[in-house]
């Protein structure tokens, strides 16, 4: 192994990220990660890239995904890990969410020129890279134009939930998301549970106590951007709840400047130990998916 430091939570070109699957493990290399989880949202199409790279330089690559789940506050994703990437059934579940976002996205574009703002969406495909067009895409075209300075700008001006550019989309009920991952034989992991309600005070007891009755299996508990106090929270709740640790740098590249891959914002460290007891849970998953 290249190294004891991991990374489960990164996005390549196939979501929203700015490299490629095969960049990315590459970088994993770079930044003596001996494992790392591809997350891309709501979709596996760069797995097999990676998974092939990763073999190629000796670095664990576990194929994963990030869901967007049904939340009416702030925003929740679910994390599946170790998820058969060539399941029937979990790749029609995730294409009826690229749908929804091709669905959405021209909407979006509507949207902003009816403020004025002129762009095109070609020139959002175009900034894609070929790959799953996604809000950063749109954002990463504002900066360019010069309509915004950054793509933190783009979203709090016109992108983020609220702002006069948003477009709703198609999402699955966090029970359904769960029951998704859980039918591919992957384990299912509340991201970044922060961004579930816009007021930081509201108690997260309530909501984990019905996701850990609908069967999810684990909580983001190290993640770039938190403090010391929220990760310890983090640990709590999930010993309470008797919920599997996670942890991530949640990296976009270019996409999401100041985040680093296996570092986060310079202080992120995920243990290797993390990682088995996922993989555990995981075979668990797939013997009841085969069973039968």
């Amino acid at each position: 192994m290249i190294g004891r430091r991991i990374d489960l939570h990164a996005h390549s070109t196939a979501s929203d990220g700015s490299l490629t699957p095969p960049e990315l493990i590459r970088y994993a290399a770079d930044k003596k990660l001996s494992a790392m989880a591809l997350t891309d949202h709501d979709c596996v199409d760069g797995l097999d890239e990676a998974v092939a790279e990763g073999e190629r330089l000796g670095i664990e690559v576990i194929p994963a995904v990030e869901l967007s789940a049904d939340h009416p506050d702030g925003t929740m994703h679910i994390l599946g890990f170790f998820v058969d990437r060539r399941h029937e059934g979990f790749c029609g579940r995730l294409r009826r969410l690229q749908e929804a976002r091709r669905e959405r996205n021209p909407k979006i574009i509507q949207n902003l020129q009816s403020l004025g703002l002129n762009l095109t969406y070609d020139e959002v495909v175009a900034a894609s890279g070929g790959g799953q067009v996604g809000r950063p895409h749109f954002a990463k075209v504002l900066v360019q134009k010069g309509y915004v300075s950054s793509m933190q700008e783009a979203f709090e001006r016109y992108l983020k939930k609220g702002a006069p550019g948003y477009v709703e989309k198609f999402r699955f009920s966090p029970q359904d998301a769960i029951a998704a991952i859980h039918e591919a034989g992957g384990v299912a992991v509340l991201a970044h549970p922060f961004t579930l309600y816009k007021d930081n005070s509201v108690p997260l007891d309530p909501l984990l106590e019905g996701l850990s009755q609908a069967g999810l299996d684990g909580i983001e508990v190290i993640y770039s951007t938190y403090s010391g106090e929220q990760t310890r929270y983090y640990r709590e709740r999930a010993e309470k709840y008797n919920l599997l640790p996670s942890g991530g740098s949640d990296f976009h590249g270019a996409h999401k400047p100041g985040i680093d891959l296996g570092v986060g914002q310079g202080r992120l460290e995920v243990p290797y130990e993390l990682l088995e007891p996922l993989r555990k849970k995981a075979q668990g998953y797939k013997v009841s998916v085969h069973a039968g």
